[in-house]
Order: C-alpha cells, then sequence, then structure tokens
C-alpha cells in the first residue's frame, strides 16, 4: 500500500494523483473520489495550513481612505496633489484642499479637482 504525495499542506491519492478531501470526524481513513484508494486518516496529522491573501484581494474603505491620504506635496494654489480616483474621467491624481465648514466637533471637508479633467467634488471628513 502506497502513501499518499504531500505537497504543502495538500495531500494527493498515490495511485491517480486526485486531491483528497480532508477526513470527516470518527473516520479512519479518506477514501480517493476517482479510484477508490483509501488512505488513512493519520495521514492527515501535524499537517499545518498557511493562507496569505493579497492585499488588493479584499478591498475596505478603511484601505481606499488610507490611500488618499498619501499626499505629495506641490507648489501649487490648487491644493496639495494627491491619489485619488476621479469619478468623471477615472484619473488617479487629483488636488486636494481641506477646509472645516461645519461646527468644530465634525469632520472637514475635502474639496477635490481632477488634475486631468478639472471636475470638481468634495467629501464630508
Amino acid at each position: 500500500m502506497s502513501s499518499a504525495h504531500k505537497i504543502g499542506a495538500l495531500l494527493f491519492c498515490p495511485d491517480c494523483g486526485t486531491l483528497l478531501n480532508l477526513p470527516d470526524d470518527g473516520h479512519s481513513v479518506v477514501t480517493c473520489e476517482q479510484c477508490n484508494h483509501e488512505e488513512p486518516a493519520s495521514s492527515f496529522d501535524n499537517i499545518e495550513v498557511t493562507t496569505r491573501s493579497h492585499p488588493d484581494a479584499f478591498p475596505s474603505p478603511l484601505r481606499q481612505k488610507r490611500k488618499t491620504q498619501t499626499k505629495h506635496h506641490q507648489e501649487d494654489h490648487q491644493g496639495t496633489l494627491v491619489a485619488e480616483k476621479c469619478p468623471q474621467c477615472g484619473h488617479m491624481q487629483a488636488f486636494s484642499k481641506e477646509m472645516q465648514l461645519r461646527s468644530a466637533d465634525e469632520g472637514s471637508t475635502i474639496f477635490y479637482t481632477c488634475a486631468s479633467c478639472k471636475h470638481g467634488w468634495r467629501i464630508n471628513n
């Protein structure tokens, strides 16, 4: 009886190469779905599973806000050049100005002007 081939945290059937399922609770063997090879459940002992995700795989408003806070100071009367996507043309740079228009205990308002098409928009911070 041959034993399963281990690649990372995966076990493959030694007869046909099919990925073996994890053993069900209380079962002592795992049966290959393709060739019916029976692998002892103990083959899955001490397997460490590590998963990694690319940072952009799960977009979040907080991560997007952090990106917009990256400022490239540029001497210009239009404001500070930041990495912000224009809702009109999709350009990824805009000039920003921050102003306190509401009461002091509320957030400020950020005015954006696209560096490409000059479209303007605002966000209450």
